[in-house]
């Protein structure tokens, strides 16, 4: 996966930290993409929103989860919202450290281009208790897969 730090939404990668979100509701990813301007994101290629996993949750309750990927018309992501996809609600004990969650950015859906993109975590139920940022989350090109390697052990024979 390569990473540009211009379309990361949430933690920063040299170290690795990630954004905290514990309270109940909708919470905006620390930075917010401003496409400024010039609204074409690569059409016609495909990108990923990759959200990975840094913490492994806590709850008091029983919290979810849920993962948004939003766009509108001002920076506080207030103005004329639109989900352009989001996951189901994830209970939170499923969601350990390392794990990673994929959003398929499909700039061809049916809502216009909104200048301001962000990531959006909706925490339903409880609280999340976790002292120390759990999410990263970046825009990628290639999605890296990294709980399902199937890489092969050598030394075998091509028949």
């Amino acid at each position: 996966m390569i990473l540009d730090a211009l379309q990361q939404f949430s933690g920063t990668v040299n170290p690795t930290a990630g954004q905290l979100i514990t309270a109940t509701g909708n919470t905006v990813s620390t930075n917010v993409v401003d496409l400024g301007t010039a609204r074409d994101i690569g059409q016609g290629e495909s990108l990923e929103v990759a959200i990975q996993i840094l913490q492994t949750l806590t709850s008091g309750g029983s919290a979810t989860v849920q993962f948004q990927l939003v766009g509108a018309d001002d920076a506080a992501i207030s103005t004329n919202v639109n989900v352009y996809v989001q996951t189901d609600a994830f209970v939170y004990s499923t969601l350990t450290a390392g794990k990673m969650i994929p959003l398929h950015w499909d700039r061809a859906a049916p809502y216009p281009a909104r200048r301001y993109v962000a990531v959006r975590y909706v925490i339903g139920t409880a609280v999340l208790t976790n002292g120390t940022g759990q999410f990263f989350a970046t825009t990628v090109k290639n999605f890296q897969d990294s709980g399902n390697s199937t890489i092969f052990a050598s030394g075998f024979t091509v028949a």
